[in-house]
Protein backbone atom coordinates (compact mmCIF):
# COMPACT_ATOMS: atom_id res chain seq x y z
CA UNK A 1 0.00 0.00 0.00
CA UNK A 2 1.65 3.23 -1.16
CA UNK A 3 0.88 5.76 1.55
CA UNK A 4 1.37 9.52 1.71
CA UNK A 5 1.17 11.26 5.07
CA UNK A 6 0.78 15.03 5.09
CA UNK A 7 2.12 16.27 8.42
CA UNK A 8 4.78 14.30 10.30
CA UNK A 9 4.12 15.36 13.87
CA UNK A 10 2.70 13.32 16.73
CA UNK A 11 -0.33 11.90 14.89
CA UNK A 12 1.16 11.54 11.41
CA UNK A 13 4.44 10.20 12.78
CA UNK A 14 2.77 7.72 15.11
CA UNK A 15 0.59 6.51 12.26
CA UNK A 16 3.66 6.09 10.05
CA UNK A 17 5.38 4.00 12.73
CA UNK A 18 2.45 1.62 13.07
CA UNK A 19 1.57 1.34 9.39
CA UNK A 20 5.18 0.37 8.65
CA UNK A 21 5.40 -2.05 11.57
CA UNK A 22 2.12 -3.72 10.59
CA UNK A 23 3.17 -3.93 6.91
CA UNK A 24 0.06 -1.98 5.95
CA UNK A 25 2.22 0.53 4.10
CA UNK A 26 4.81 -0.78 1.65
CA UNK A 27 6.05 2.70 0.77
CA UNK A 28 5.73 5.76 2.98
CA UNK A 29 6.01 9.26 1.58
CA UNK A 30 5.83 12.32 3.79
CA UNK A 31 4.83 15.92 3.16
CA UNK A 32 6.17 18.37 5.73
CA UNK A 33 6.62 22.14 5.35
CA UNK A 34 8.82 22.37 8.46
CA UNK A 35 12.27 21.51 7.12
CA UNK A 36 13.63 20.54 10.54
CA UNK A 37 10.72 18.15 11.06
CA UNK A 38 11.15 16.76 7.55
CA UNK A 39 14.83 16.01 8.15
CA UNK A 40 14.11 14.45 11.53
CA UNK A 41 11.34 12.26 10.08
CA UNK A 42 13.77 10.86 7.50
CA UNK A 43 16.54 10.50 10.11
CA UNK A 44 14.41 8.41 12.48
CA UNK A 45 12.81 6.41 9.68
CA UNK A 46 9.23 7.57 9.92
CA UNK A 47 8.97 7.80 6.12
CA UNK A 48 11.04 6.71 3.13
CA UNK A 49 11.07 10.14 1.53
CA UNK A 50 9.66 13.65 1.89
CA UNK A 51 8.27 15.28 -1.25
CA UNK A 52 6.30 18.37 -2.24
CA UNK A 53 2.54 17.90 -1.93
CA UNK A 54 1.76 17.86 -5.65
CA UNK A 55 4.35 15.15 -6.29
CA UNK A 56 3.55 13.13 -3.17
CA UNK A 57 -0.14 12.63 -3.99
CA UNK A 58 0.51 11.26 -7.47
CA UNK A 59 0.51 7.48 -7.90
CA UNK A 60 -0.31 6.80 -4.25
CA UNK A 61 -3.03 4.57 -2.84
CA UNK A 62 -3.94 6.62 0.20
CA UNK A 63 -3.34 10.22 1.32
CA UNK A 64 -3.59 10.92 5.05
CA UNK A 65 -3.89 14.48 6.35
CA UNK A 66 -2.47 14.92 9.87
CA UNK A 67 -2.12 18.71 10.01
CA UNK A 68 -3.91 21.57 11.83
CA UNK A 69 -7.53 21.85 10.71
CA UNK A 70 -7.11 25.35 9.27
CA UNK A 71 -4.35 24.03 7.01
CA UNK A 72 -6.65 21.18 5.95
CA UNK A 73 -9.19 23.69 4.69
CA UNK A 74 -6.52 25.30 2.52
CA UNK A 75 -5.24 22.16 0.79
CA UNK A 76 -7.98 19.49 0.87
CA UNK A 77 -9.79 20.68 -2.29
CA UNK A 78 -6.53 20.81 -4.26
CA UNK A 79 -5.59 17.33 -3.02
CA UNK A 80 -8.88 15.95 -4.32
CA UNK A 81 -8.21 17.78 -7.59
CA UNK A 82 -4.79 16.16 -7.92
CA UNK A 83 -5.40 12.53 -7.00
CA UNK A 84 -6.34 9.64 -9.29
CA UNK A 85 -9.84 8.17 -9.31
CA UNK A 86 -8.69 5.25 -7.14
CA UNK A 87 -6.83 7.17 -4.43
CA UNK A 88 -8.37 7.35 -0.96
CA UNK A 89 -8.03 10.58 1.05
CA UNK A 90 -8.53 10.65 4.81
CA UNK A 91 -8.18 13.50 7.29
CA UNK A 92 -7.58 13.04 11.02
CA UNK A 93 -8.64 16.46 12.29
CA UNK A 94 -10.50 17.03 15.54
CA UNK A 95 -13.24 19.08 13.87
CA UNK A 96 -15.31 17.84 10.97
CA UNK A 97 -18.31 19.94 9.87
CA UNK A 98 -16.31 22.85 8.43
CA UNK A 99 -13.92 20.49 6.66
CA UNK A 100 -16.67 18.32 5.19
CA UNK A 101 -18.56 21.40 3.99
CA UNK A 102 -15.43 22.68 2.23
CA UNK A 103 -15.53 19.80 -0.28
CA UNK A 104 -19.27 19.30 -0.53
CA UNK A 105 -20.13 18.86 -4.20
CA UNK A 106 -16.53 18.11 -5.22
CA UNK A 107 -16.32 15.57 -8.04
CA UNK A 108 -14.08 13.34 -5.88
CA UNK A 109 -15.97 13.77 -2.60
CA UNK A 110 -16.55 10.00 -2.49
CA UNK A 111 -12.77 9.46 -2.34
CA UNK A 112 -12.71 11.34 0.97
CA UNK A 113 -13.20 9.82 4.44
CA UNK A 114 -13.46 12.32 7.33
CA UNK A 115 -12.08 10.65 10.47
CA UNK A 116 -11.09 11.53 14.00
CA UNK A 117 -8.98 9.03 15.95
CA UNK A 118 -9.54 9.80 19.63
CA UNK A 119 -5.93 9.53 20.69
CA UNK A 120 -2.94 11.75 21.26
CA UNK A 121 -0.62 13.37 23.78
CA UNK A 122 0.31 16.95 24.61
CA UNK A 123 3.59 16.62 22.69
CA UNK A 124 4.32 17.54 19.07
CA UNK A 125 6.84 17.00 16.30
CA UNK A 126 8.28 13.82 14.71
CA UNK A 127 10.16 12.83 17.87
CA UNK A 128 6.83 12.74 19.76
CA UNK A 129 5.65 9.85 17.55
CA UNK A 130 4.78 6.69 19.49
CA UNK A 131 4.09 3.10 18.51
CA UNK A 132 0.64 1.80 19.48
CA UNK A 133 -0.66 5.31 20.14
CA UNK A 134 -4.00 4.29 18.62
CA UNK A 135 -4.32 0.75 19.97
CA UNK A 136 -7.46 0.18 22.04
CA UNK A 137 -8.80 3.66 21.22
CA UNK A 138 -11.84 4.77 19.20
CA UNK A 139 -11.90 6.45 15.82
CA UNK A 140 -14.94 8.31 14.53
CA UNK A 141 -15.82 8.09 10.83
CA UNK A 142 -18.12 10.88 9.71
CA UNK A 143 -20.84 11.00 7.05
CA UNK A 144 -19.62 7.61 5.82
CA UNK A 145 -22.55 7.14 3.45
CA UNK A 146 -21.21 10.04 1.39
CA UNK A 147 -17.96 8.14 0.79
CA UNK A 148 -17.35 5.42 -1.78
CA UNK A 149 -17.65 1.91 -0.32
CA UNK A 150 -14.19 0.86 -1.54
CA UNK A 151 -12.59 3.91 0.08
CA UNK A 152 -14.54 3.40 3.32
CA UNK A 153 -13.53 -0.28 3.44
CA UNK A 154 -9.85 0.60 3.06
CA UNK A 155 -9.95 3.16 5.87
CA UNK A 156 -11.89 0.77 8.13
CA UNK A 157 -9.26 -1.89 7.47
CA UNK A 158 -6.49 0.57 8.32
CA UNK A 159 -7.97 1.59 11.66
CA UNK A 160 -8.84 -2.00 12.55
CA UNK A 161 -5.25 -3.01 11.83
CA UNK A 162 -4.20 -0.35 14.35
CA UNK A 163 -6.40 -2.05 16.97
CA UNK A 164 -9.03 0.70 17.03
CA UNK A 165 -12.79 0.48 17.46
CA UNK A 166 -14.86 2.44 14.97
CA UNK A 167 -17.87 4.67 15.64
CA UNK A 168 -20.03 6.26 12.92
CA UNK A 169 -21.45 9.76 13.31
CA UNK A 170 -22.46 12.75 11.26
CA UNK A 171 -19.87 15.53 11.14
CA UNK A 172 -22.11 17.75 13.28
CA UNK A 173 -22.62 15.02 15.89
CA UNK A 174 -18.89 14.43 16.14
CA UNK A 175 -18.19 18.14 16.61
CA UNK A 176 -20.83 18.32 19.36
CA UNK A 177 -19.54 15.21 21.10
CA UNK A 178 -15.84 16.04 20.97
CA UNK A 179 -16.54 19.55 22.23
CA UNK A 180 -17.32 17.91 25.58
CA UNK A 181 -14.78 15.08 25.77
CA UNK A 182 -11.81 16.67 24.00
CA UNK A 183 -12.11 20.38 23.34
CA UNK A 184 -13.54 21.32 26.76
CA UNK A 185 -10.73 19.54 28.69
CA UNK A 186 -8.14 21.42 26.65
CA UNK A 187 -9.89 24.76 27.19
CA UNK A 188 -10.16 24.03 30.92
CA UNK A 189 -6.46 23.12 31.10
CA UNK A 190 -5.45 26.35 29.35
CA UNK A 191 -7.64 28.32 31.75
CA UNK A 192 -6.23 26.52 34.80
CA UNK A 193 -2.65 27.16 33.65
CA UNK A 194 -3.44 30.85 33.16
CA UNK A 195 -5.18 31.06 36.55
CA UNK A 196 -2.19 29.67 38.43
CA UNK A 197 0.33 31.71 36.46
CA UNK A 198 -1.63 34.87 37.26
CA UNK A 199 -1.03 34.45 41.00
CA UNK A 200 1.68 36.67 42.45
CA UNK A 201 3.02 33.69 44.39
CA UNK A 202 2.79 31.43 41.33
CA UNK A 203 6.34 30.12 41.70
CA UNK A 204 5.58 28.86 45.20
CA UNK A 205 2.43 27.18 43.91
CA UNK A 206 4.36 25.43 41.15
CA UNK A 207 7.00 24.31 43.66
CA UNK A 208 4.21 22.63 45.61
CA UNK A 209 2.51 21.12 42.54
CA UNK A 210 2.00 17.38 42.82
CA UNK A 211 0.87 14.68 40.43
CA UNK A 212 -2.78 15.73 40.60
CA UNK A 213 -2.09 19.25 39.41
CA UNK A 214 0.39 18.12 36.76
CA UNK A 215 -1.98 15.56 35.28
CA UNK A 216 -4.85 18.07 35.26
CA UNK A 217 -2.89 20.87 33.59
CA UNK A 218 -0.89 18.59 31.26
CA UNK A 219 -3.09 19.45 28.26
CA UNK A 220 -2.11 23.12 28.56
CA UNK A 221 1.21 22.12 26.97
CA UNK A 222 -0.65 21.24 23.75
CA UNK A 223 0.35 23.21 20.66
CA UNK A 224 -1.52 26.45 20.01
CA UNK A 225 -0.93 25.92 16.29
CA UNK A 226 -3.11 22.83 16.55
CA UNK A 227 -5.71 23.98 19.08
CA UNK A 228 -6.40 27.60 18.15
CA UNK A 229 -8.04 26.59 14.82
CA UNK A 230 -9.91 23.72 16.50
CA UNK A 231 -11.55 26.15 18.92
CA UNK A 232 -12.36 28.54 16.08
CA UNK A 233 -13.90 25.88 13.82
CA UNK A 234 -15.95 24.38 16.64
CA UNK A 235 -16.73 27.67 18.36
CA UNK A 236 -20.48 27.03 18.78
CA UNK A 237 -20.16 23.69 20.56
CA UNK A 238 -17.08 24.63 22.57
CA UNK A 239 -18.99 27.62 23.96
CA UNK A 240 -21.89 25.30 24.83
CA UNK A 241 -19.56 22.88 26.63
CA UNK A 242 -17.86 25.72 28.50
CA UNK A 243 -21.23 27.13 29.61
CA UNK A 244 -22.16 23.72 31.03
CA UNK A 245 -18.78 23.44 32.77
CA UNK A 246 -19.02 26.95 34.22
CA UNK A 247 -22.50 26.11 35.55
CA UNK A 248 -21.08 23.15 37.46
CA UNK A 249 -18.10 25.15 38.71
CA UNK A 250 -20.54 27.78 39.95
CA UNK A 251 -22.44 25.10 41.89
CA UNK A 252 -19.24 24.18 43.73
CA UNK A 253 -18.50 27.82 44.42
CA UNK A 254 -22.03 28.47 45.69
CA UNK A 255 -21.88 25.49 48.06
CA UNK A 256 -18.63 26.71 49.54
CA UNK A 257 -19.85 30.29 49.89
CA UNK A 258 -23.10 29.25 51.57
CA UNK A 259 -21.41 26.50 53.64
CA UNK A 260 -23.89 23.99 52.20
CA UNK A 261 -21.70 20.99 53.00
CA UNK A 262 -24.43 18.45 52.35
CA UNK A 263 -24.87 19.74 48.80
CA UNK A 264 -21.10 19.81 48.33
CA UNK A 265 -20.89 16.15 49.36
CA UNK A 266 -23.72 15.34 46.94
CA UNK A 267 -21.86 17.00 44.06
CA UNK A 268 -18.71 15.00 44.81
CA UNK A 269 -20.65 11.75 45.11
CA UNK A 270 -22.40 12.39 41.81
CA UNK A 271 -19.08 13.15 40.12
CA UNK A 272 -17.67 9.86 41.44
CA UNK A 273 -20.18 8.00 39.27
CA UNK A 274 -17.93 8.68 36.32
CA UNK A 275 -15.66 5.92 37.63
CA UNK A 276 -18.09 3.24 36.50
CA UNK A 277 -18.36 4.86 33.05
CA UNK A 278 -14.60 5.14 32.55
CA UNK A 279 -14.04 1.63 33.89
CA UNK A 280 -16.43 0.26 31.28
CA UNK A 281 -19.39 -0.75 33.42
CA UNK A 282 -21.63 1.58 31.40
CA UNK A 283 -20.40 1.53 27.77
CA UNK A 284 -20.64 5.04 26.36
CA UNK A 285 -20.45 4.09 22.70
CA UNK A 286 -22.99 2.39 20.50
CA UNK A 287 -21.03 0.90 17.63
CA UNK A 288 -24.02 0.79 15.34
CA UNK A 289 -24.28 2.74 12.12
CA UNK A 290 -28.01 3.30 12.51
CA UNK A 291 -27.89 4.87 15.96
CA UNK A 292 -26.55 8.16 17.24
CA UNK A 293 -23.30 7.70 19.12
CA UNK A 294 -23.41 10.06 22.07
CA UNK A 295 -20.18 10.89 23.87
CA UNK A 296 -21.48 13.91 25.74
CA UNK A 297 -23.63 14.48 28.78
CA UNK A 298 -26.57 16.85 28.54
Amino acid sequence: MRTTIVGLGLIGGSLAKDLRRLNFATELTGVEINETHAQKAIEIGLVDSVKPLEEAIKDTDIVILAIPVDKELQILPSILDGISENTTVIDLGSTKKTIVDSVKGHSKRRNFIPAHPMSGTENSGPEAALENLFKGKITILCDHKDSGPQHLALVEKMFQSLGMDIAYMTADEQDHSTAFVSHLPHAAAYALANAVQSKEDGKIIFDLASGGFRSTVRLAKSSGEMWHPIFRQNRKYVVESLDVYIKHLQEFSDCLKSEDDDKLWELIENANKIRSILDGENPHLIKNEEKLVKLYTK
